[in-house]
């Protein structure tokens, strides 16, 4: 096999990515005979991994953090890393392995594919700082061998406002494992009524709107239940008690993260996503539909795209919370046997157009053709 001793490195910040997101490209890629290298921060995820041959170096990372100096000892990190690995390819995700692992592949001189897992969270920052984060992506993708983008609306803003100039393309978010996420059997509607927030416990992902919308769907229909499963993000500590208050109500059962989401999946009748600003592609969003769920989840970039409204699932506008309520209520209100069709039709699209085979088939096509690029030139 030609690929035997030509190393991939992969950038993300995360154990949680690599192994929910990243798992059946890093099997890809060593069928294909790359050796590969994987830098993000320690986690439990690593451990579901242990049978898979690959390098691993421990990589700290802020995820939120805006400290300059923080951030330039990352920069300072990575560079350090490369040159003593000098990998084929570089592979990046998530924003700051993205700028700061590409601006250190392209000084390198290393050639490097970036993934961009949404602009959301930079778009709504303002003044110098988001200037300041613009311009660092502009640098990083400057070289990147090729930019994919999870969603249109992301690949057409990148595109107007000059952060891409070279070769990108669209693929379907992370896609879904349709093996590991399988039709689940559809459960019965005859003691309650099942709905699930998967996802990390954050404003910005519109849990505020799950809390509120449960407190009235609650008093209205007390034969619905409420999950939210996924740990509390470090910044945001102060839902710990929220939380704790809500469960003693018997208003929210709070599961804190989870290896394997798919018993939740699985005993529920809808996954409610109520993320406020655009995302990459919900990942979330596809493996409960590729498991034959309905989704509820809002019109921003990323969320919207893995729902047929009406037919799949329900689209409402992002932050209004009346207007999520209104969704639930639809769906409480249909009778179970058009539930089951909702998420067997979800699935059906899932398989169509979300599965990861398209994601790493994609990314080995890439690879393959840069190396056959530098092995030429």
């Amino acid at each position: 096999m030609g690929n035997v001793g030509k190393l991939i490195a992969l950038f993300t910040n995360h154990d949680d990515d690599v192994y929910c997101f990243r798992k059946e490209l890093i099997e890809g890629l060593i069928d294909e005979g790359y050796e590969l290298l994987i830098s993000c921060p320690n986690g439990e995820k690593l451990e579901l991994m242990k049978d898979i041959r690959f390098k691993y170096i421990d990589t700290q990372i802020d995820r939120r953090g805006t400290n300059v100096i923080t951030d330039f000892k990352l920069f300072v990190n990575y560079y350090k890393l490369l040159k003593k690995h000098r990998p084929d390819v570089i592979l990046t995700y998530t924003a700051k392995p993205n700028i700061y692992a590409g601006i250190a592949a392209s000084v390198l001189k290393i050639p490097y594919i970036s993934n961009v897992t949404g602009l959301g969270s930079v778009i709504k920052k303002k003044g110098f700082t988001k200037r300041f984060i613009l311009y660092l992506f502009k640098k990083s993708f400057k070289k990147s061998s090729c930019v994919f983008f999870q969603n249109q609306e992301n690949m057409k803003l990148a595109k107007e406002s000059n952060l891409v100039t070279g070769k990108c393309e669209l693929i379907p978010g992370s896609g879904v494992n349709i093996t590991r996420f399988p039709l689940q059997p559809f459960p019965s509607n005859e003691e309650k009524i099942v709905f699930n927030y998967i996802g990390r416990v954050l404003k910005d992902k519109g849990i505020d709107d799950y809390i509120e919308a449960a407190k009235i769907i609650k008093k209205k229909y007390e034969y619905t239940e409420f999950n939210i499963i996924g740990f509390i993000e470090p910044t945001e500590m102060s839902y710990k008690k929220v939380l704790q208050e809500l469960q003693e109500e018997s208003i929210i059962n709070y599961h804190g993260s989870q290896r394997d989401v798919k018993p939740f999946i699985k005993r529920s009748h809808c996954t409610i996503h109520p993320s406020t600003y655009g995302e990459g592609m919900s990942n979330v969003l596809l493996e409960s539909a590729s498991s034959g769920r309905p989704i509820i989840t809002t019109d921003v970039s990323g969320c919207k795209e893995t729902v047929e409204d009406g037919i799949t699932g329900y689209v409402y506008k992002a932050g209004e919370m009346e207007d999520l309520v209104s969704k639930i209520e639809l769906f409480i209100k249909l009778n179970n046997e058009e539930r089951k069709k909702m998420g067997a039709l979800g699935r059906s699209r899932v398989k169509n157009s979300f599965s990861r085979d398209i994601v790493v088939n994609a990314y080995v096509k890439e690879i393959d053709n840069l190396l056959k690029g530098s092995s030429s030139g």
